[in-house]
């Protein structure tokens, strides 16, 4: 069974790729991430799964709870995933286009975990550093894990830096062990 992420490609890369033709970006993306809250909440994931509703009255069903907000390519887009049994894939097709979009646009988004709250200065110098390390805009989003005791992990894309102490012993201890 192919992953999630491989069969949301196709669909992500062409949406991005219309998007970008029709400067529709910010559109495509509220778009995405409000038909991904509808497909990921409860009632709704038992429509989407019931048989006794079809194709028809499900894309009716989605273009009423988005308030008729659907333009005819949103329609035909959110049809060939009903029709494609894929319309369970949508927040995946989502995290794919605006990893595009922040791309194109030359932004990336850094997660960080710190022991204590970031002060506004120390978020600000850790997104100047970050931007010149990158080379692309910065947007933080900071979580608090106080199990890190000290310092900060920092996530962007597949890099990982870990300056927490909790880093710092585990490092440690795997010297004085092996």
């Amino acid at each position: 069974m192919q992953d999630n992420t491989t069969i949301a490609r196709p669909y992500a890369r062409a949406i991005f790729e219309l998007a970008q033709e029709e400067n529709t970006l910010q559109e495509w993306s509220d778009l995405l991430k409000l038909l991904s809250e509808i497909v990921i909440d409860p009632d709704m994931r038992k429509v989407i799964s019931s048989p006794r509703v079809s194709s028809e009255q499900l894309l009716q069903i989605i273009s009423e709870v988005m308030d008729n907000r659907l333009d005819s390519l949103g329609q035909n887009f959110i049809k060939v995933l009903i029709d494609a049994n894929r319309l369970r894939l949508v927040p995946f097709i989502s995290d794919l286009f605006e990893k595009r979009r922040a791309e194109a646009e030359g932004r990336v988004d850094i997660k960080v975990l710190t022991a204590y709250e970031l002060e506004a200065q120390q978020s600000t110098q850790l997104s100047d550093v970050m931007g010149k390390r990158l080379g692309k805009k910065v947007n933080i989003s900071a979580t608090i894990d106080e199990s890190l005791i000290g310092g900060i992990i920092i996530r962007a894309g597949d890099t990982v830096i870990d300056s927490s102490l909790r880093g710092r012993l585990n490092t440690l201890r795997n010297q004085l062990i092996g």
